[in-house]
């Protein structure tokens, strides 16, 4: 079976940290690029960074170009977020997902020839 599994996510108070994890079965991740997704309640899915296949990272939101990174481990066959510096604006649930690059916006990848896989989400809270 086909899946990304996230985790990681947690409460937290501003300015502290958090690694999420995702985590795939049923395919190698080094071969599709894959990013991370955010929801705040009330707002629209944000898609705001990726890592291809090459390893290379690409940002789609300037309020996490400093503060977030991504990588993956081929061996555990995951991708990972790190987050540093964390805001109240950065609570949300986080998803990962298999991903194109449409009108220079981050979206999942659906269609034809591509392999959709989105995980169920994990949950990510900044407050004091």
């Amino acid at each position: 079976q086909v899946q990304l599994v996230e985790s990681g996510g947690g409460l937290v108070q501003p300015g502290e940290s958090l690694r999420l994890s995702c985590a795939a079965s049923g395919f190698r991740l080094e071969h599709y690029a894959i990013g991370w997704f955010r929801q705040a309640p009330g707002k629209e899915r944000e898609g705001f960074l990726s890592i291809s296949s090459s390893g290379r990272s690409t940002y789609y939101a300037d309020s996490v170009k400093d503060r977030f990174t991504i990588s993956r481990d081929n061996d555990r066959n995951t991708v990972y977020l790190q987050m540093n510096s964390l805001k109240p604006e950065d609570s949300a649930v986080y998803y990962c997902a298999t991903t194109v690059e449409r009108n220079g916006a981050l979206v999942p990848a659906r269609g034809p020839g591509y392999l959709e896989v989105m995980g169920q989400g994990t949950l990510v809270t900044v407050s004091s």
